[in-house]
């Protein structure tokens, strides 16, 4: 990692125009106990340091986040390789990005400013503090794989000395199955929308085209026009890590669809009363827009928020439990393939897992169901 700018210039004025306290030279470590304002202290620290770890300072000096250099600098790296060279989703590298931005402006209130200083007990002290604030178990599990993968790459990349997350365990709370409609609540659901205009129209095709792929909300919104086969009968699709996959889907799916790009997708369309873009860039994003395979009202294409509050709309009526969203649709899609005698490797490339174990979770499910029906049935269940 590059040296701390500060380390071969002056030291910078504080707001103010006054020095620096005695005891605390701009850039290096100092005494903990100077410098601290009692009393102030946040995210479980008994005291804020009033110096260039102060993330309000810092971002008073410029960094939106309030990161220093050396923090700033690792962060970017570790974003730029998850987004160019992972190929993560952008939804993925904007939870990775919130959640190492997090530690780091944690770490900067503990006067550690350079993860190169980091060290394993911070990185529990910032876990249990989470704990401490009721996260969820799955949420701060998420946020230690996070550590670690940023960690293990920095430290490859030579910007830390060692890799302090590298013996980082990870909470395990209790596994939870996950909600799966009935056969009987999905065909209601489905039939909620009334095509009769063209917002009936889309919504009837995505209800159906997200049971019949058990695609993600976010690849459904990434669709376009040219994704969608009907002479196959297939969609393609670009998943996680930016792999495609085609997957098929049934005839309801396919006349839900047809219906809805004769006479629903074209009233929907960007209208021409927008003002023209006057750069390339934006004529290009607007071509692009156009090629979108669902539109909102605003004739914009659609967004994951979009489809989930469109599909709360119907929830109720269909008598769907509370909670369920397009993902209830995609786990009732791999159960319902399960319980009817599909292969789990297939289930498996269906939905673009990129481990089985993943998938294993819905057999699960069916054996849960199985149970119940089990012990309801059987007279020595």
């Amino acid at each position: 990692m590059t040296d701390h700018p500060a380390q071969s210039t002056p030291p910078k004025l504080r707001p103010g125009g006054k020095p620096p306290r005695p005891g605390r030279e701009h850039g290096k470590p100092g005494s903990r106990t100077q410098g601290v304002q009692p009393g102030s202290g946040s995210e479980g620290e008994p005291g804020r340091l009033a110096d260039e770890g102060d993330p309000a300072l810092l971002a008073s000096q410029g960094d939106p986040d309030g990161l220093g250099p050396a923090a700033r600098h690792g962060l970017e790296v570790f974003v730029a390789h998850l987004r160019d060279e992972r190929g993560l989703s952008a939804n993925t590298v904007v939870a990775y990005r919130r959640d190492m931005t997090q530690f780091l402006q944690f770490a900067g209130r503990a006067g550690v400013t350079d993860p190169a200083q980091v060290d394993p007990l911070l990185l529990r002290r910032f876990l249990a503090l989470q704990r401490t604030r009721g996260l969820a178990a799955a949420s701060i599990a998420r946020k230690a794989t996070v550590l670690r993968t940023a960690f293990r790459f920095l430290a490859r990349r030579g910007l830390v000395p060692d890799d302090p997350a590298a013996g980082l365990g990870v909470p395990r709370g209790p596994k939870r199955l996950p909600v799966v409609l009935k056969p009987l609540q999905v065909d209601r659901l489905l039939a909620g929308p009334d095509p009769v205009d063209p917002v009936g129209l889309r919504d009837r095709a995505v209800l159906e085209l997200l049971y019949a792929t058990g695609i993600r909300v976010g690849e459904l919104c990434g669709l376009r026009l040219g994704d969608v086969d009907l002479a196959a009968d297939t969609v393609l699709v670009l998943g996680k890590g930016a792999k495609q996959r085609i997957v098929p889907f049934g005839e309801p799916a396919r006349a839900a669809l047809l219906e809805y790009l004769i006479n629903g997708r074209v009233a929907m369309l960007p209208g021409t009363d927008r003002p023209p873009s006057s750069t390339p860039a934006s004529k290009r994003d607007a071509a692009a827009d156009r090629e979108a395979l669902f539109f909102n009202r605003r004739g914009r294409p659609m967004t994951q928020r979009d489809v989930r509050g469109m599909l709360e709309r119907y929830r109720a009526a269909a008598g769907a439990p509370v909670g369920t969203s397009p993902h209830t649709l995609r786990h009732s899609y791999a159960t319902h393939l399960l319980e009817g005698g599909a292969d789990l490797r297939a289930v498996q490339e269906l939905l673009g897992h990129v481990a089985l174990t993943t998938t294993q979770t819905y057999t699960h499910v069916s054996n849960e169901r199985l149970r119940r029906v089990y012990e309801q049935a059987h007279p020595r269940a």
